[in-house]
């Protein structure tokens, strides 16, 4: 039971008075800031600082000892350290910031120091079921959304045409009370406190002061609210999280606010957002009479985005919740039941049948087309600044399967050893799998010996037996895992392996009567518009979704769409194969300037389609969600199969920082080396390189490379060879003595290399060239034409570089070959092992993919070696979709120009790399006697560290 006196809401909290005596600054809310709460700063004085905060002696002394130390972590190698230490006189604590030793760090962390936050005072009324004195708004069964048996489930998604205070109050208390049910499920202090077992999250504690914290934040920046509720709150509670690594453990080891202290300032808010929905005149509607239209302009538009993210946070906050250990978790009054199936059947443990445990998932055809993305402007209901824009995706034709991947089906993924075996993962999955240990998804409990693969199942608030026939609940890494060893088991339908759905495949796969297009034209066909969570799971286009239920559900319990597909919206998320990403005309919202922009850097994957905890705008059919690929959240995953290549839209890694902007969708690219179209395969192209290639040549014939005339370009010939000569002058560390020299064209550089390393891999992706290179190389007299005038040309013999002999050729094993393919090489080629050096002369602005070639480097270039890479920088779609390209355009969010050579440092470092060397080098193309191209690459170095 809640003491009165404790929460009197007269009653001074401890950490309001130091908000009275300190100044915190109050920037709005994103996620772009890595996740560290900051002290309290004065204006004043730098760190380090002392803060006076009122603490009773008990509880100090219960939860600090004598000068207990509580980390405050940073990225740097000096961190910052807080302790407290208490006057004989009063009871006033006094809390230092100063620098610390990363050892000193290392000793508390071994201590828990998230602990010092437990023993406060709050255990006993957080122990056991809440009473309605919990709520700090209305209580779940008298608030809006309440059924006939006190159940709280989701209203539906406010239409902003329609504004009136009374709908924007009762949805209000919808969210808010759903929110403070939810959290009604932690049982006593400790996991308000007691950090996410993977580190990547702050404690509860931060959460349930954060989405307040927003309203008011946000408000104050839409002008709707002049003054804080509580700035230190509104400080602290104020940055959200998204964790850029798997093995980020680094989080706030502080001395959080008590929960009562939260509390108190939840009721504030709470008052504070009520009072502003029923007296600010910008939503004066007469008294219901004249309802009010909010849009992006208007100032409550504000008021709606503090609706959902609290959504956001419902959901987030659930799955934080479900790995929270068991005996800290109690089921609240009010919330939803689990789906019926979890009681009205048995299950077994292990060894799941097809047929009878969990139901066949047969691939169904589906015939592709062109979809539109993007929500309009003026649609009416909040929605998330990546919602608006507009894309076309053309689709082809594809196989999806039924229904998304059971529990049932991936044991056997389990049970043969699939999170023994590197060979399914992706390198940074493989990673993420054994720092973590995992042997199974996380959310299986095993309830038998090792090795048995018997297991039951995690749910928010409880453990039940194994629900075979649910969808599994995994990360996007475990899900690529599984394409790739269901494709390698079973085979594909297609010539190429399963994938994960796209974003616009699912789109087509939807229920039309609940599809983009028709949600345009009619906006009841956005179906959370104008359906509650009570009435979701029924009807023809029945779901789990809206907190109809409170998890998952059996894949073929609702009916199927049009396609035949089942669960295209609700039960899980599903991950897809596209990037976060901007559609174009994309704008940020200037009251959440940094909610998108953070994101789109090709490291998170967007999800699609709501789970069971998704209410609002998440379960929208305009929404845009994503997660980093090693979170966990409600998602499960579809597989999918397909002749061409997935309709997907993708980021390079490491670049722009979130500012990759809304540039053209990817092109379709044949990268077959066949490719009839393929403009380097003809002759005239390849007397032209054989030109560039051996200046010599000519030189019997008396046939200059370049017209002899005052001020020739003689500096810009033997640009093959002077490449070559930069990566010998870098002196990359020998290992192995071996060089590689990715676009080799016709081997004069190939050659050139061969002179300094006693073996050369050397591959182009003409075949032409190829075939050039190995005749050369075989001794054989090549000659070609050189142009002079019109159809007049003289023919010229191929004359090597002094040095280049017989033995010197044969160093080098040419091949024909792929740029964008060299991660397949290394992993599989036989005989191409790694290199000391490599060298790309030209080509990264004439890939399809140039983030392919670059994400191979660490796989194949020795610790200490060199990488050569000399380009122009000429970006044209006719080789590179502008999806691809690592600059040469504006960012649309700021206008500023974005250059590919500083994408590229950061690329190359985010890989390991240091770069050594920079100079512009010239190189000349002969067309005819009288005309030349003259092109200035910019020739870079990089040692691998």
């Amino acid at each position: 039971m809640i003491s009165a006196a404790m929460l009197s809401r007269s009653a001074s909290s401890s950490l309001r008075m130091a908000a009275n005596r300190a100044t915190s600054t109050i920037r709005p809310m994103g996620r772009h800031h890595p996740m560290r709460l900051r002290s309290i700063t004065t204006r004043q004085h730098p760190l380090p600082i002392t803060v006076h905060r009122k603490i009773h002696r008990e509880n100090a002394s219960a939860a600090l000892g004598t000068n207990a130390i509580i980390s405050k972590r940073s990225k740097s190698s000096g961190a910052a350290a807080a302790s407290m230490e208490f006057d004989d006189d009063d009871t006033t604590a006094t809390t230092t910031y100063a620098s610390s030793t990363d050892d000193d760090l290392a000793a508390r962390t071994r201590q828990e120091a998230w602990m010092v936050n437990l023993n406060r005072g709050d255990n006993e009324w957080l122990t056991g079921p809440r009473s309605n004195e919990w709520y700090t708004g209305k209580s779940p069964k008298d608030c809006p959304g309440a059924d006939s048996h006190g159940v709280l489930r989701s209203l539906p998604l406010p239409n902003l045409s329609n504004v009136t205070r009374q709908a924007a109050l009762e949805y209000f208390d919808n969210s808010w009370t759903l929110f403070e049910m939810l959290f009604a499920g932690l049982k006593g202090e400790e996991p308000f406190y007691r950090p996410p077992v993977h580190g990547l999250r702050h404690p509860q504690i931060f959460y349930y002061g954060h989405t307040p914290c927003l309203y008011i934040n946000k408000l104050r920046v839409a002008g709707v609210l002049e003054k804080p509720v509580n700035a230190y709150f509104e400080s602290i509670f104020e940055v959200g999280v998204d964790e850029m690594l798997w093995d980020d453990m680094h989080k706030n080891d502080m001395v959080w606010p008590k929960v009562s202290e939260v509390y108190e300032y939840r009721k504030d808010v709470y008052d504070t957002i009520v009072d502003a929905i029923k007296t600010h005149p910008c939503l004066d509607d007469k008294g219901g009479a004249e309802p009010v239209t909010v849009n992006q302009d208007h100032p409550m538009w504000a008021l709606f985005m503090g609706f959902e993210h609290e959504r956001i946070h419902l959901e987030t906050s659930s799955v934080l919740f479900r790995e929270t250990p068991i005996e800290l978790v109690q089921t609240p009054a009010h919330f939803p039941t689990l789906h019926p199936s979890v009681y009205n059947t048995t299950s077994k443990a292990t060894q799941p049948v097809e047929g009878e445990d969990f139901p066949a998932n047969q691939m169904i055809a589906v015939k592709g087309k062109d979809i539109k993305l993007g929500k309009p402007l003026d649609f009416p209901s909040y929605g998330w600044d990546n919602e608006y824009g507009e894309r076309t995706m053309n689709v082809p034709d594809f196989y999806a399967s039924e229904h998304m991947v059971t529990n049932g089906e991936f044991w056997q993924f389990v049970a043969d050893g699939g999170y023994r075996n590197e060979k399914y993962w992706c390198e940074d999955g493989w990673a993420w799998r054994t720092h973590r240990n995992l042997k199974w998804p996380f959310f299986w409990k095993q309830v038998g010996p090792a090795g048995s693969h018997e297991y039951g199942l995690r749910t928010i608030f409880e453990e039940v037996p194994m629900r075979w026939d649910w969808p599994v609940d995994v990360t996007y890494y475990e899900s690529k895992a599984f394409c790739k060893y269901k494709s390698e088991r079973d085979g594909s339908p297609t010539s190429k392996p399963y994938r994960l759905l796209t974003e616009a495949e699912h789109q087509i796969i939807r229920d039309p009567r609940h599809s983009l297009d028709a949600a345009r034209e009619d906006v009841s066909a956005d179906k959370v518009m104008v359906t509650a969570g009570s009435e979701f799971a029924y009807g023809e286009t029945a779901a789990n979704l809206n907190m109809a239920y409170s998890s998952s559900s059996p894949v073929d319990a609702f009916p199927p769409s049009e396609s035949g597909h089942r669960d295209t919206i609700g039960n899980n998320w599903e991950w897809t194969e596209d990037h976060f990403n901007p559609l174009k005309n994309f704008e940020v919202h200037h009251v959440y300037d940094d909610f998108s922009t953070p994101c789109f850097d090709g490291k998170h994957s967007m999800i699609v389609g709501g789970s069971f905890m998704s209410t609002g705008d998440e379960a929208s059919v305009f929404a845009r969600f994503h997660f980093r690929p090693h979170f966990l959240q409600h998602s499960g995953f579809r597989l999918v199969a397909s002749e061409e290549d997935a309709p997907a839209t993708q980021l390079f890694p490491g670049s722009f920082s979130g500012q990759a902007a809304a540039r053209d969708e990817a092109e379709e690219v044949d990268l077959s080396p066949s490719s009839e179209d393929n403009v380097y395969e003809s002759d005239d192209l390849l007397a032209m390189y054989l030109g560039l290639h051996f200046p010599l040549s000519g030189s019997k014939e008396n046939v200059n490379p370049i017209m002899q005339h005052e001020h020739a370009p003689t500096h810009g010939l033997r640009f093959p060879q002077r490449v070559a000569e930069l990566v010998r002058k870098l002196e990359p560390e020998t290992t192995n003595n071996r060089a590689l020299d990715v676009g080799c064209a016709v081997g004069g550089s190939s050659f050139e290399l061969a002179k300094s390393f006693e073996h050369v891999e050397a591959f182009d992706f003409s075949s032409n060239f190829v075939e050039a290179a190995k005749r050369i190389q075989s001794g054989e007299e090549l000659s070609f034409r050189i142009p002079v005038e019109g159809e007049i040309s003289e023919e010229v013999s191929v004359v090597n570089e002094p040095g280049v002999d017989s033995e010197v050729m044969k160093r080098v094993n040419f091949f024909q070959g792929d740029a964008c393919a060299l991660s397949e090489y290394a992993n599989s080629k036989e005989g191409f092992g790694t290199f000391d050096a490599v060298m790309l002369s030209n080509l990264l602005c004439r890939l399809p993919d140039p983030m392919a070639a670059l994400n191979a480097m660490p796989k194949i270039v020795n610790k200490g070696g060199v990488v050569v890479m000399v380009t122009p920088f000429t970006w044209l779609e006719e080789f590179t979709p502008k999806s691809k390209w690592l600059g040469g355009f504006h960012d649309p969010v700021s206008q500023e120009p974005l250059y590919s050579k500083d994408n590229l440092k950061q690329i190359m470092e985010s890989l390991g790399f240091e770069k050594i060397h920079e100079e512009q080098m010239p190189l000349v193309i002969r067309e005819h006697q009288r005309k030349y191209q003259y092109i200035l690459s910019e020739a870079t170095g990089w040692r691998r560290m």
